[in-house]
């Protein structure tokens, strides 16, 4: 079982936040929500921070998804996260910046300056991509492979990672599970951070007990919501049950890229 340990280290557009806040009813029409916004802004303050050492702590290597205005904005911590192994993957602009809204030129200006942010503050070109809500389609995927994306995780249709070839480009598709994420957790459901870790090691529990496939178990944390002291905890629980736990890999998506591409040459 290859686990992934996802970081969402992000920010919003001037004039936008996030959609959701922690009071449960929102203001109505197109009014910016004080709270909402402030609640976003927790993530590149404070709460990304917090989740980057814990793994640290723990010695594991996160996939995180960051925004291009988390490259403009925190170019350093960004760079000293990327020097300690942390995988830094493309996720748009802005959080707000979603591909069915975009036009296409719109598009192509978002990868493009994304990802020469990104490179401009770690030094190294991302070689993954992960859309806000997993929402990129087929034309925005080719796209990606011609900006020189080796995979993106933009898939939620399949268990395994799986090769989409172009007429001018190819790219590695490696799906998402996405049933430990902690914002739909806590927003959603309103499940506690205890549900979330007794539902994670049942979970890796059954799955080890069945022996019967290979798989990828995701956990995704935003520095806005688990990033809390409230909610990191159960993050650490999770990190530090995976690194004792025979059986489990713990990976970024990269390794998994590394790991599997190879197969589809034969």
């Amino acid at each position: 079982m290859a686990v992934n340990l996802n970081i969402a280290y992000e920010m919003w557009t001037p004039g936008a936040c996030s959609s959701v806040n922690p009071m449960g009813n929102v203001l109505s029409g197109d009014r910016i929500d004080p709270n909402a916004d402030s609640y976003g802004r927790y993530n590149a303050n404070a709460g990304a921070r917090r989740l980057f050492d814990i793994a640290e702590r723990h010695g594991v290597a996160a996939s995180v998804f960051t925004s291009g205005r988390v490259a403009e904005h925190h170019a350093g911590e960004l760079k000293r996260r990327a020097d300690v192994g942390h995988e830094i993957i493309g996720h748009s602009y802005g959080q707000d910046m979603l591909f069915p809204y975009l036009s296409e030129d719109e598009v192509e200006d978002n990868i493009a300056t994304s990802t020469r942010l990104l490179e401009q503050a770690t030094g190294r070109r991302p070689r993954g991509w992960i859309s806000p809500r997993i929402t990129s389609d087929l034309a925005v995927q080719q796209r990606l492979a011609r900006h020189g994306y080796q995979w993106h995780g933009d898939a939620l249709d399949d268990d395994v990672p799986y090769l989409q070839q172009f007429d001018d480009s190819e790219i590695l598709a490696i799906p998402f599970t996405i049933d430990f994420n902690d914002l739909p957790h806590a927003m959603r459901f309103g499940r506690t951070p205890a549900q979330f870790v007794d539902m994670f090691y049942l979970t890796v529990d059954k799955l080890l007990a069945s022996n019967r496939e290979t798989l990828i178990l995701d956990v995704i944390v935003h520095g806005h919501c688990y990033g809390r002291p409230a909610g990191a905890w159960a993050f650490e629980d999770i990190v530090r049950r995976c690194v004792d736990q025979p059986g489990v890999w713990v990976t970024t998506r990269g390794q998994i890229f590394d790991y599997v591409r190879p197969f589809f040459d034969d």
